[in-house]
Formats: structure tokens, sequence, C-alpha cells
């Protein structure tokens, strides 16, 4: 098709963008930094590359004239695949700083449960929509959802323009199993941002019965699972003196990772639990602010990675994080991992780099959305370099890691369309309306600090 024919059509907002004076980390094997220009069409990467051979992408489309929409003048500024949170709780933007400093079961049970039984449609609708926002200004492209009302969600995340997959949080309290089945089933397909995982809240909110029948569902779709997993000690111990082996190995047995999925936490691990990930190429989760502020532990990052097992971040919602910036998540990782190791050079920026973009699109199963090369999706954010916390350059990749912040995201971009851009949010909905309507949600459910 020829490049122009991307161009706006009557009633869309595709558009053709040059990208140009830039730096650009595809994050393509091997991992190097580009300098040149990066074009989309519509919501695709056309070119991405120093300039030198763009004549190639002209002659694949007949040498038709790109008709530009928009040329912007990165000022050397860095773009990059934007960020995949790979475990998120969105709609928990209703307790943000809400009930901290407390254990984590009396924090679940005593406080975060009976708020959410209270819960309804058009809350889970507009506190989706404030995590939004806060996903965009840190650079999030991509989010790994796992909350109460899939289509109240789906709606939420399609008006805003961010791309998601939903994973069920089946337990014993809810969903039925019919339920979780139609909601695979009519979710999946319905928008090319959106898509629905079989998956479960945990071990300990499942009744074994339960859990065989996620294992058979598994099957009957081929699917990966996706739960939360030994997220704590106790979580663990409770597990062994109920069925004698860990969550990881009674999944294994249950035949609910045949078809692969993950974990998210995977803090307290066994020998086992690595066997099995390896065998069935699972992803491990790692949530380092979430786990630190609810002294869950430190997840053993080094040994995934000397064991090949692919590691994403997410941040676990804003509850219990108490934000979402993938910056901090990204420097935690790391900086625990030392600590953890007594090792300073355990776990390099680099490999951190890819769990934040790569390895989280991986999880999510987004092929296209791993790197920003041409054929894959738009989804890119610009990182100003022209910042003190940036200066000097000496190495980026490094510094997004240990020195970068959501200061630095100066865009994000999503399927090609710009959402948000020097402070200023393009979702349909503004800022002030979205804060206005989730502040009406707390005092009509009577939240107090």
């Amino acid at each position: 098709m020829p490049l122009n024919a991307v161009i706006k059509e009557k009633g869309t907002d595709k558009m053709n963008i040059r990208f140009y004076n830039a730096k650009i980390l595809t994050m393509e094997e091997p991992v190097q930094i580009i300098e040149g220009e990066l074009w989309v069409g519509g919501t695709t990467i056309l070119y991405a590359g120093d300039g030198a051979d763009k004549d190639k992408v002209y002659e694949k489309n007949g040498n038709h004239p790109v008709i530009w929409d928009r040329e912007i003048d990165c000022k050397g500024n860095l773009l990059m695949p934007g960020f995949k949170d790979a475990h998120t709780h969105s709609a928990m933007t209703l307790l943000r700083s809400y009930a901290d400093d407390m254990p984590l079961q009396d924090w679940l049970n005593k406080q975060v449960f009976p708020v959410e039984a209270k819960m309804g449609y058009d809350d889970i609708y507009h506190l989706t929509k404030l995590a939004v926002l806060e996903y965009l200004s840190s650079g999030i492209t991509g989010v790994m959802e796992m909350y109460l009302d899939p289509y109240a969600i789906q709606e939420a995340f399609n008006e805003c323009g961010m791309r998601n997959v939903q994973v069920s949080g089946i337990n014993n309290f809810g969903p039925s199993l019919e339920e979780m089945e139609k909601r695979y089933l009519s979710l999946n397909g319905k928008n090319e941002l959106s898509s629905f995982m079989l998956g479960f809240h945990a071990e300990y909110t499942c009744t074994k019965e339960l859990l065989e029948n996620i294992g058979a569902m598994a099957h009957k779709y081929k699917a990966p699972v996706f739960t939360h997993n030994s997220e704590t000690a106790l979580e663990v111990k409770e597990c062994r003196e109920r069925y004698g082996v860990s969550p990881t190995v009674l999944f294994e047995q249950l035949g609910i990772y045949d078809f692969g999925g993950g974990g998210y936490h995977c803090v307290h691990m066994c020998d086992e639990d690595f066997e099995v990930f390896k065998k069935r190429n699972l992803i491990a989760v790692t949530n380092p602010a979430s786990n630190l502020k609810l002294a869950s532990g430190i997840a053993p990052i080094s040994r995934y990675l000397k064991e090949g097992i692919p590691v994403a971040i997410g941040t676990d919602g804003p509850a219990s994080n108490n934000c979402l910036d993938m910056f901090r998540e990204m420097f935690l990782v790391t900086g625990l991992a030392k600590y953890r190791d007594e090792d300073a050079s355990s776990t390099d920026a680099l490999e951190v780099l890819k769990m934040a973009t790569v390895n989280g699109a991986k999880a999510m199963g987004w092929k296209d959305c791993e790197t920003l090369t041409p054929g894959s999706r738009a989804d890119l954010i610009m990182i100003d370099l022209n910042q003190p916390n940036m200066q000097p350059v000496h190495n980026i990749s490094k510094n997004i890691v240990y020195a970068g912040s959501k200061q630095n995201v100066k865009m994000t971009m999503i399927n090609g369309k710009v959402l948000y851009e020097d402070g200023n949010f393009y979702i349909g909905t503004e800022p002030e309306e979205i804060y206005k309507k989730c502040n009406e949600i707390s005092r009509k459910l009577e939240l107090e600090a």
C-alpha cells in the first residue's frame, strides 16, 4: 500500500508522522542508539534508522511520496518503546494512600476487600481513567490489568486509547467459571487495543476444585494463565501445609501452566519452582515497590536471569505501590537485586530496561509491540535528554534506569496516536473532569485516610 494511503481518512485520526533529529533506542538486538529518523504511518512504524537507507522504503511502496501530517524535530531527544506495566489494578486509584502501613493480609481483608465490595461499574470506569493519566505521563503504553469489572475497564481503556490485556481474577468469591469463559470469548477481538487472558487471583483464594477447573479451561482453549504466585512467605507456607507442595508446583500438577503464562510477584521461589518456569516457558512479573512497601520480600531477579527465565515488571497498582511509575520500579529492580545478592554488579541496567519494555510485551502476547522496528506498532515514548538528570550523556540506557524520572517523559504515543505531550493529555476527557469524578466517588464510598 502506498505510504500516502495511510494518511488521515475522513472520520479517522490516522496520521503520517515523521520524527527527525532523534536518538532512537529500538531495543532490537544488539541494543544500540541510532541517530536519525523514525516514521509512523497510521498505527505502524514504517522506518527507524540513520536515514541512509530510507529510499528503500520508498522503493517498496512504488516510489510514492510521503505526505506528512506532522513532522517533529526531536532536538536530539530519545525515542524508545513505551514501558509495559505487566501487573496492575488500575481502579485501585481509589485506594491510593488509603489504609497504608498495614500487614498485607490485614490490609486486604480489613480494608481493601470491604471497599471493593461497594464499587460499581461507573466507579471502576472513572477510576481507571485516572490511572490512564498516570500511565501516560510515566511513559507506559500498555498494561496487564487484573480487576473487578472487565467491561467497565475495557470501556475506559478503549475510550482513552490505552493498550491493555485484562487477566481474570476469579476466586472463591466470584465470578463463576462460566462468567470467566464468557468474558474470555466476548472481550477478545472486540478492539485492536484490548484482549483478555485466563487467570485467577491466587492459590489461597481458590479451592482445589476451582483450580482444577481453571486447568481444564486452559486445556480447552490451549491458553496461557497468569496469577499471583508466591508473593509472601506465609502464602507458600500455607500452600505447603494444604497440599505438600509450593503454589507453582501445585499449578503444574493441575495442568494450569501447560500452555504457558506466568506469575505475579514470584518472590519466595524454590528450586522446583524455577524448573517449572523453565519447562513451561513462564514469565515472572516482579513488583518491587509493592513488595517492598508491603514487606513481602525481594524477588530473586539475578537467578531468573541466570536460569534464562524472562522477567517483566509491574507496578501492582496504586493501592499497594502507591504510584504508577516505571522509572521507580526499574531502579528498585536492580537496586534491590544488588542488595539481595550483596553484589553491585548484579542485574545490569540494560537487562532491566528489557524487562520494562520487551519482556512486558512478551508477557502480554504483543509480538508487534516489543521494539521500534518497521512493521511494529507505533507504541513509543520520547525521553527528554535536555534535563539535568540526563546530563552528561555517557550511557543513555543506564541513565534511564538509574537517573530517569517521569519528568523526562516528553511524549507518549500508542498505536500511532499522541496521547500525552508536554504535560497535555489527549484522551477525550479533561483531567480536571476525571479528578472531580474520582473525588466524588471517594466521598460517596465514605473513604477516610
